[in-house]
């Protein structure tokens, strides 16, 4: 570990896979420890976690990082949003928490916005039309399916507000987080009555939302935990709008985040409301806002199409005029939550590495389509796409979007930028600077651009024809869900 020129903080990245932790130098950006440790999710009917196992997989992370966690002046947690965690009076969980990607609750998701006056009522009210991956779905899950957790729960958090609150003891969450809720209204960023007393959920179990820069606390005295005493902690915030300070975004330009799920997003001065839904009208963590596309199925279900090939995720092959539309979780956007994979144009001459290149064009295709609806009409967009996440990493990946994009396309270097935002995020907290500019000065962006090329736009009107044309067997298969 390299002498640090400046004070130390933490961030923290707790996904769905793991928890990460990252020791920064404010003065440089250099990381100069870090530490992660796994969690598991279950594979049954939905999606949850024993949050017990965040704590358990952040004490790890943090011990990992030896003596520097402990010379860190302040810490951060930036967390996977949506996941519903239900806490007993002695802040217990009552059961495992539903996670972004359980898509059990899309019924009520379809209930609820029909009760509350359509999409476009949404829209304007929250900035999203919920669908299962939003959590008041969740909430109006537990509550039809098991009114007995309901009863048990004396207080509501998301997956880095359970966090926080074991670092400091206090209850808190932020307005990236809380806008990803559906009972936290975008207009007047406060918690929603009329949401809350249709769906059933007392606004005294819900954490306060603090505001940016804030200081929510200082870590609790623990045996258990590498921090000094006094060790500030920062509001932290949902892993998207941590990436988004991670890279020091400014208004306009493009993000797509290739991992478990795939997103598009970009900071907006401009309060989005889609009532298509496509586009999830998220706040910021700085008081801007964060319009978002997220689709649910990326990196893993790519690599899955891999495995039953038997190939390298890195073995395609060119010239394929077949069309995978890899949904093998269902899908968000679109919004087919109970569909399945979907393969057509299946040839005797199709070969195993065109069959992986069209599940990629397939998963590309879905983010891109969203898009335009992400941007504001004044952004640049024959400027380069950032690319980000796990699979930013990969050539096939890389080239499909540069392919199907017809723009080019920037990696930066830096690999943890959940972490790395909210480090930025615990930084402004101790020096008074705004979290986005500390990562500019930090320069987490940098990183080579591979130059546009012709948009393949033949790719693009298949994929977009196998889909309108599937739409109505893939909508009754949901229906049927």
């Amino acid at each position: 570990m390299s002498a640090a020129e400046g004070p130390l903080v933490v961030g923290v990245d707790t996904s769905t896979q793991s928890t990460k932790a990252l020791v920064v130098d404010v003065a440089t950006g250099e990381v100069v420890a870090s530490g992660q440790a796994p969690h598991t999710v279950s594979s049954g009917a939905g999606r949850e976690s024993d949050p017990r196992q965040w704590w358990d997989a952040l004490r790890e992370a943090l011990h990992q990082c030896g003596d520097a966690a402990r010379e860190a002046a302040a810490v951060s947690v930036g967390g996977q949003q949506h996941g519903l965690v239900t806490l007993d009076a002695q802040g217990a969980p009552v059961r495992p928490a539903l996670l972004w990607n359980d898509v059990r609750s899309a019924p009520q998701a379809r209930r609820l916005v029909e009760e509350l006056g359509g999409p476009k009522a949404w829209a304007e009210r929250t900035g999203s039309v919920p669908g299962p991956s939003i959590t008041v779905t969740k909430w109006a899950w537990l509550a039809e399916h098991e009114p007995e957790s309901v009863r048990a729960t004396a207080s509501v958090r998301l997956p880095h507000d359970y966090l926080t609150e074991l670092l400091t003891g206090l209850g808190t969450t932020d307005r990236g987080d809380a806008s990803g809720t559906g009972w936290w209204a975008s207009g007047t960023e406060a918690y929603d009555e009329e949401v809350l007393r249709h769906v059933g959920l007392d606004p005294a179990l819900l954490p306060r939302v603090v505001r940016p820069g804030e200081v929510v606390g200082t870590v609790r005295d623990s045996d258990d935990l590498p921090f000094s005493k006094g060790t500030l902690v920062a509001p932290g915030t949902g892993d998207n709008a941590a990436a988004a300070l991670g890279l020091g975004l400014r208004p306009g330009t493009a993000v797509l985040s290739l991992g478990t799920s795939g997103t598009v997003y970009a900071v907006s001065t401009r309060r989005p409301a889609d009532p298509t839904g496509t586009v999830a009208g998220f706040a910021d963590a700085r008081g801007d806002w964060l319009p978002l596309a997220c689709t649910l199925n990326c990196t893993l279900a790519v690599d899955r199409v891999a495995a039953l090939l038997g190939i390298d995720r890195e073995a395609v092959e060119p010239g394929t005029d077949v069309t995978l539309l890899p949904y093998l979780d269902g899908e968000r956007t679109p919004n087919l939550p109970h569909a399945s994979g979907l393969l057509h144009g299946l040839r005797h001459d199709t070969t195993r590495g065109q069959l992986l290149q069209a599940a990629y064009d397939g998963a590309v295709h879905s983010l891109l389509g969203a898009l335009d609806l992400v941007l504001d009409e004044d952004a640049d967009r024959s400027a380069p796409l950032l690319l980000i996440g796990g699979g930013s990493r990969g050539t096939a990946w890389q080239q499909t979007v540069r392919r199907l994009s017809g723009r080019p396309v920037q990696v930066p270097e830096a690999k943890e930028l959940v972490a790395l935002g909210a480090a930025a995020q615990a930084a402004g907290v101790l020096t008074g600077e705004d979290p986005a500019a500390v990562a500019r000065r930090w320069n987490t962006a940098r990183g080579p651009v591979l130059e546009a090329g012709e948009r393949d736009e033949a790719a693009l009107a298949r994929i977009a024809g196998v889909l309108s044309d599937a739409a109505p067997l893939l909508e009754r298969e949901a229906d049927q869900g």
